[in-house]
């Protein structure tokens, strides 16, 4: 097993730029799955990950705040070949893009929800080649201060963090501006300066371990 999930992601940061050169477009692919092999990829330039990488922004887009990787909508462990099996590599990105599953559309859902997730990968991603996929952070920032009348300071922060488990499945907890990381826009002045913010930023490693992240202001 662990060979095969160091095959995969290794496998996915060397040579995904030239497997997606010939996939098919976009709308026919398991967008999870892209989303899988592009962000371990580093995001290369091609029109596939160009739209893997926007339906994962547009998930923490409000509302509701979604899981950006549903890594449990991506068969890892399916095989469409029994008699001449393929690579792992190989057979994730047939899962993608060369035999397709139905896609189906994804069911709308009430405002003013943090989405949880309690389904998991379809094989063991423990392993430290799947990093990737838990260095995924989603920091839901909801900061606001401002000076009373007595010159009290008043200050309200609900920040909360997304985060991925050992086998991929994602959960929200308490979090505070002080674990926002720096590449967010959050600008805290000093003193007691009337200030509000609120967004989605996301932030992640590739396999590689180069950083990246996106915030959505709203």
């Amino acid at each position: 097993m662990k060979h095969m999930v160091h095959s995969v992601a290794a496998a996915a940061a060397i040579s995904i730029s030239s497997l997606m050169g010939s996939a098919a477009p976009a709308q026919a692919y398991q967008v999870d799955c892209a989303i899988l092999l592009c962000l371990a990829g580093g995001w290369p330039a091609s029109a596939p990950c160009a739209h893997a990488r926007a339906v994962f922004i547009r998930r923490i887009t409000p509302w509701p705040i979604e899981p950006p990787l549903q890594i449990w909508r991506c068969p890892i462990g399916a095989s469409f070949n029994e008699h001449a099996p393929l690579s792992p590599m190989e057979r994730l990105y047939d899962i993608t893009f060369r035999n397709p599953p139905l896609i189906h559309s994804e069911a709308a859902s009430d405002p003013l929800v943090l989405v949880q997730a309690d389904d998991q990968a379809d094989i063991d991603i423990s392993d430290d080649a799947f990093d990737f996929v838990r260095n995924i952070r989603v920091y839901h920032i909801q900061y606001r201060q401002n000076e009373n009348r007595d010159g009290d300071c008043n200050r309200s922060d609900s920040t909360r963090l997304g985060s991925y488990g050992l086998q991929g499945d994602y959960r929200w907890t308490r979090s505070n501006v002080a674990q926002v990381p720096t590449a967010s826009q959050l600008t805290i002045p000093n003193g007691c300066r009337s200030y509000f913010y609120r967004s989605v930023f996301v932030d992640w490693r590739d396999h590689a371990g180069n950083y990246g992240s996106e915030e959505v202001r709203y």
